[in-house]
């Protein structure tokens, strides 16, 4: 069965065909896994434990407080920066095309912010700092995710989406084993995931296919229309809308059951009393089990999308499975409940990231829009870092800990499983 779809014709005056129709090779798609590896090393290593590890080193008694801090003015960055870069790729010429160079230069900005991370002198430079790795690694996010129905046909992009999902996956895994790999220096960490992030755009960087964009593709720039180019109506766009909302929503409970994890090993589980193991290896063990199963449910949903030519279903029932991992975690909140936990997430996840990723790029506005389409998208995933350490900190302080956090990011999930029914274009 054919996926519904109405294409954006492209609009007079521009070079950006409406939809590619050939199917894209391994090359190409391992160049994008390989840049969604090294991004996300970029932005998970720290977020799991490298940037809590430092916070704690400034002030052990205030260490939440200053990581909802530097996290949220990082993500409050990647809101501007995703969909910006975003916007910017789509109306930059050139030989080397229009997403490559976003890439590159992301890559490298980012990998200098984590470098000069590791030598941080106070919160307030950490902050500085983090919001630079936020900036670059979003910059090559929006472009990279932005090639993706550039090059690749509807059909294909449940199976694509999947794969890239597999590869900020390992991404995810990956940062989990460096940070605990170093043992507690998160300076070196820093150091090794900057590394990580360069040497992930290389493929992509040498590969052949994204096409220039010629100069004069676009009418003259006037800064009134490009900032007006930002809001999408959700009147004229409901389903771009729908689908905006619904990811947020379960991204932001994806976030608050991620948030405190190492803190809620530390301090819920006691899990160093009760097995010996330190609290980053046990990050480590969770993160690797959702990783396997991320990945493994990632790619499977996204070619059973594909077949079905059903998104929606996948949406819904992927959504629910999270909402569960969440109750699993904080009513059982032990070692053995932490691991069940962390198996059904990836369950959940894996195929979450891949069908929703496919629902999205059918639900674009326009065709030459797709880099900023994508990057106001984007926010859906960078604002729940934002709003998650709001919701999720009094829980944890005043409204009964860490139970009725992971209860509450439960409820929050399951309203996006309900919402995306309201999508009508895709099935």
């Amino acid at each position: 069965m054919a996926v519904p779809h109405r294409p954006a014709a492209a609009q007079p005056g521009t070079a950006v065909p409406a939809e590619p129709t050939t199917p894209v090779r391994f090359p190409w798609i391992l160049g994008v896994v390989l840049v969604n590896v090294g991004i996300n090393v970029a932005f998970f290593g720290p977020l799991q434990v490298l940037l809590a590890q430092q916070a704690a080193a400034f002030d052990p008694g205030r260490k939440e407080a200053i990581f909802a801090l530097v996290t949220g003015a990082g993500a409050a960055v990647s809101m501007i920066g995703n969909p910006l870069a975003g916007a910017l790729s789509d109306r930059t010429p050139g030989r080397f095309g229009r997403r490559r160079p976003w890439v590159l230069f992301g890559a490298v900005g980012g990998a200098i912010g984590l470098v000069a991370l590791a030598g941080a002198p106070d919160v307030a430079v950490m902050t500085a700092l983090w919001c630079l790795v936020q900036a670059g690694c979003n910059a090559a996010y929006a472009a990279i995710t932005a090639a993706i129905p550039d090059k690749v046909p509807v059909t294909q992009r449940g199976t694509v989406g999947g794969l890239a999902s597999m590869g900020i996956t390992v991404g995810i895994l990956l940062g989990a084993v460096v940070a605990a790999v170093v043992a507690g220096s998160f300076s070196l960490g820093y150091v090794v995931c900057a590394a990580v992030l360069v040497l992930g755009t290389v493929v992509y960087l040498v590969s052949a296919g994204d096409a220039a964009l010629p100069r004069g593709a676009f009418r003259r720039f006037s800064l009134p229309a490009f900032l007006g180019s930002f809001w999408i109506s959700p009147r004229r766009h409901p389903d771009f809308a729908w689908a905006w909302f619904t990811k947020l929503l379960v991204n932001v409970g994806n976030h608050m059951i991620l948030l405190y994890l190492v803190y809620f090993l530390t301090d819920e589980v006691r899990i160093e009393q009760t097995t010996g193991i330190a609290p980053a290896t046990g990050v480590l063990i969770l993160t690797g089990i959702y990783a396997v199963l991320v990945i493994v449910t990632s790619v499977v949903g996204g070619r059973l999308s594909d077949r079905m030519g059903r998104r929606k279903p996948l949406v819904i029932l992927s959504s629910c499975v999270i909402a569960a991992a969440s109750l699993t975690i904080g009513l059982f909140p032990t070692w053995a409940g932490a691991i069940a936990g962390a198996s059904v997430l990836g369950i959940g996840y894996g195929a979450y990231q891949a069908v929703d990723f496919a629902l999205v790029t059918q639900v674009l506005p326009r065709a030459e829009d797709r880099g900023k389409d994508l990057g106001v998208i984007n926010v859906a995933n960078s604002l729940p870092q934002v709003i998650a350490p709001a919701i999720a900190y009094p829980f944890v302080a005043f409204l009964g800990g860490y139970v009725s956090l992971y209860i509450a990011a439960a409820v929050i999930g399951l309203l996006g499983a309900v919402f995306v029914t309201r999508i009508r274009s895709v099935a």
